[in-house]
């Protein structure tokens, strides 16, 4: 590598500021949006599998397992040109999963209007979900993917953060790393995945543009596959770097990315020791030793952001989850020691 390649990375950073800075902003924002919710599902009732589940390891196994086979389904429904069945599979998700997000905000409004009905809640949650996935389905443009995919994205990373101690997620996070890795550097389907959701529009995945004009309506569906350049020198990379302009709209991060963090966040506040002065929320109390270690995981996990923006810079698909599980496994247990003592950090766990 030669000398120019830190300025030309340096300056495509610089001129795509704005777009990683609002992909930065829907990264925490997601995290923050989950964590105002925790205390109303910080309950045995609600947790996945349990409160001895908690500290099951063969459940965390469980879960990678159907994502792997989930990958598998859709590349396969894609290949076979069943675009209308991976629709419906994804949107039965998303719909499910932005119950949760929305349901805790309409009764604090219906709270605050002095309504009291659970009824008219649960229908008012329904209908604004419903709402949300027709002008999902009738106008998938960038910012109500985004809208979704933020809403989302808080639900998921609640409802499995207290589902699981910090150190199942942990390793949670190691092993979606390797396969993140491998599935985007190596067997290249996630590249394929990602293809296919966006040609889809749906929102497992945060749009970013670079511009004013930038539609997602009109986004090619060969984006990701397309951003490895025949002939590449990964012994010197930096000539086929393209300062001016890296042949995209907008920038594109994978839900994923910011679930597994956030996972590890939600988990922090949930299961470590109740250290600390208590701290009222709009939806419950938490303890300041706990939330001190999930922001400094989150702050970790913006570092291990800001580093994939420096890859992401080089123009070529980037594995988002090793460098951000990694930031904030870093920011977890460096502020739990500080926050709670090392000795706080480990929970006792087996694999049934």
């Amino acid at each position: 590598m030669d000398g120019s390649e830190p300025s030309s990375v340096l300056e495509v950073m610089r001129q795509q500021w704005a777009s990683m800075v609002s992909m930065g902003g829907m990264f925490v924002g997601t995290i923050l949006l989950g964590l105002s919710i925790q205390p109303i599902y910080d309950v045995d009732e609600v947790r996945a599998f349990g409160a001895e589940g908690a500290s099951k390891g063969g459940y965390v196994a469980l879960e990678l397992l159907f994502i792997m086979i989930f990958t598998v389904l859709i590349i396969w429904l894609a290949r076979k040109g069943l675009d209308f069945a991976i629709k419906a599979i994804v949107m039965l998700a998303l719909g499910m999963s932005l119950f949760y997000i929305v349901m805790p905000y309409v009764w604090l409004l219906f709270n605050i209007l002095g309504i009291s009905s659970n009824d008219l809640i649960l229908g008012s949650s329904i209908a604004i979900c419903i709402s949300l996935m027709a002008m999902l389905v009738k106008y998938p443009e960038w910012y109500v993917v985004n809208t979704v995919g933020v809403l989302v994205g808080a639900g998921v990373i609640t409802l499995i953060g207290v589902s699981f101690v910090p150190v199942l997620i942990i390793a949670f996070m190691i092993a979606a790393a390797v396969y993140d890795h491998w599935a985007v550097n190596s067997s290249k389907h996630m590249l394929e995945l990602a293809d296919t959701m966006i040609k889809n529009k749906l929102p497992v995945l945060l749009v970013a543009p670079k511009g004013r004009g930038y539609s997602f309506i009109e986004e090619d569906d060969q984006v990701m596959r397309s951003e490895t350049p025949e002939g590449m020198d990964w012994d010197d990379p930096a000539p086929h770097i393209k300062p001016k302009s890296d042949g995209r709209g907008a920038l594109f991060m994978g839900l994923g990315d910011i679930i597994f963090p956030g996972m590890l966040v939600i988990s922090s506040v949930s299961f470590l020791p109740e250290w600390g002065p208590e701290i009222g929320t709009i939806f419950g109390t938490m303890y300041a030793g706990p939330l001190a270690v999930g922001l400094g995981t989150l702050f970790g996990g913006l570092c291990g952001y800001v580093a994939l923006m420096t890859q992401v810079a080089r123009g070529e698909a980037q594995a988002g989850l090793p460098l951000l599980n990694g930031g904030s496994i870093l920011g977890y247990l460096v502020s739990g020691v500080i926050a709670i003592g090392p000795a706080a950090l480990w929970q006792d766990i087996s694999f049934l």
